[in-house]
């Protein structure tokens, strides 16, 4: 058998990928503007729909975490970013993190109301119109903050909760997306993030176990232990928000790639390879800790997997995303349980979680990467994942370490100082009646209908639609 022609000698050993050049579509275009590129277009419009998906899969999870009283609180919090971090992205917020560097961030003009975001042109991202790479890159805003909701669960009231996250996607979230993913200082020093851990789950979950000084704990409701607040009240809804989210992962680390290729490829891959090693230790872990394996810890384990594994996806082998799987299980399963021994409520262990699983895989990207002979992409053998980006070494270790350091202490101090503005001006946490019943109190709305409220509205009245 000849298998010759699989494989032409006259190709070249990357190819290029295919335009969209030659298309119908594109023959009134301006001569200057470069043509797009149809896989990696659809795959980055794909994408973006997968991560405008996680945030209700966010919700859901959170949602079902809570107690029944505080459901719609949780899903209100998740929903509205969509809303508000939408509306400062289009109006200026994309210009902060990708517009012309002015030091701290981008600035606010260069793309205003996404004034010369170009529809057919490609300056951002190779072969994708910039549009899309604007579209996309909103979606990783708008779920940034409402992974902190988890953490100061029923006490925030909703009205400072905007004006929170208002501010707070400009004072943190702004600054660290354009100086890692902007081309700002930390790019230009050789820091590395492929997809969020340092710009979304380091901010996040530092800056929610900040909020947890100003505050404080939960209030338990007469009659509750205080073991009971933790208690889902929903576990097939945590079951379902993880399988969205984990679905919508994909798009997260796969599509951050920014092109169709191999490097997706390897960033989708390792994506399920540590989420799913994690989510089977963590289980391992409850059902030697416990006597029995948890469903929510399974969840729980998943997620510390998937958001260990984020900043490293696309510079790593898929044996290092086992190894983050193995190694990201314990250690967020240890900050969890550090987070119960210091008393710190964080509710739905944002931090334990979100925040140290972003740290943790942040510097173990500078372990993992590929080797020195990686380092130039058109000397670098087949095998090599991401050619001529990152490659492991003592000093990039010491860069991702330092990144990681600095990014949690600016945004736990920030988000301090953020919160205790907010309070002078009007109070952020719920009264102890409120926080017994957020739902009501928040948004007049319960997410369950009372059984015996129901019976009692319908007692007497007959179920035959005639009449009969």
């Amino acid at each position: 058998f000849d298998s010759s022609f699989l494989t032409p000698a006259a190709a070249p050993r990357c190819a290029t990928r295919p335009t969209l050049v030659n298309s119908p579509v594109f023959k009134n275009l301006p001569s200057t503007t470069m043509p797009l590129e149809l896989a990696s277009t659809a795959l980055i419009l794909v994408s973006m729909a997968l991560v405008q998906f996680m945030t209700p899969g966010l919700a859901l999870f959170y949602g079902g975490l809570m107690r029944e009283s505080s459901v719609v609180t949780m899903i209100m919090q998740s929903f509205v970013t969509m809303g508000i971090v939408t509306f400062l992205w289009f109006l200026f917020l994309y210009s902060l993190c990708f517009g012309e560097s002015i030091g701290f961030f981008g600035n606010p003009a260069t793309y205003a109301g996404f004034r010369q975001v170009g529809i057919h042109s490609s300056s951002k991202a190779d072969g994708i119109p910039d549009l899309l790479f604007a579209g996309y890159q909103g979606m990783f805003a708008v779920i940034t903050p409402a992974l902190m909701t988890g953490c100061f669960a029923d006490r925030f009231r909703f009205g400072p909760y905007l004006v929170f996250v208002t501010f707070w996607m400009v004072l943190v979230y702004a600054p660290f997306c354009h100086w890692v993913w902007g081309g700002g200082w930390m790019a230009e020093w050789g820091v590395f993030d492929f997809a969020g851990g340092i710009v979304v789950h380091i901010t996040a979950g530092f800056s929610a176990l900040a909020s947890l000084l100003i505050v404080g704990r939960r209030h338990v409701p007469e009659g509750m232990e205080p073991k009971e607040i933790d208690v889902p009240h929903n576990i097939p809804m945590v079951a379902t928000g993880t399988a969205i989210l984990w679905f919508g992962w994909f798009g997260f680390n796969g599509g951050s790639a920014l092109a169709s290729g191999g490097v997706a490829v390897a960033a989708a891959v390792n994506t399920e390879i540590a989420g799913s090693v994690a989510c089977f230790m963590w289980m391992l872990m409850d059902w030697l800790k416990n006597k029995k394996p948890s469903l929510v810890g399974k969840c729980v384990g998943a997620i510390a997997g998937l958001a260990t594994v984020t900043p490293a996806a696309g510079f790593i082998q898929p044996w290092g995303a086992f190894v983050i799987g193995v190694v990201a299980s314990p250690l967020c399963y240890a900050c969890c349980e550090f987070r119960k021994k210091i008393r710190a409520d964080d509710a739905l262990d944002v931090w334990g979680v979100h925040g140290m699983g972003g740290f943790i895989g942040t510097i173990l990207l500078g372990i993992l990467a590929d080797s020195e002979d990686c380092s130039d992409a058109k000397t670098a053998p087949q095998w090599c994942v991401n050619p001529g980006t990152v490659t492991r070494s003592g000093e990039q270790v010491g860069k991702q370490i330092a990144a990681a350091c600095l990014t949690a202490a600016y945004s736990f101090v920030v988000t301090v100082i953020l919160l205790k503005i907010i309070t002078t001006i009007t109070p952020i946490v719920p009264s102890a009646e409120e926080q017994a019943e957020m739902d009501n109190a928040m948004h007049g709305e319960q997410a369950l209908s009372p059984p015996k409220s129901y019976a009692a509205q319908n007692a007497g009245k007959t179920t035959d639609p005639v009449g009969v």
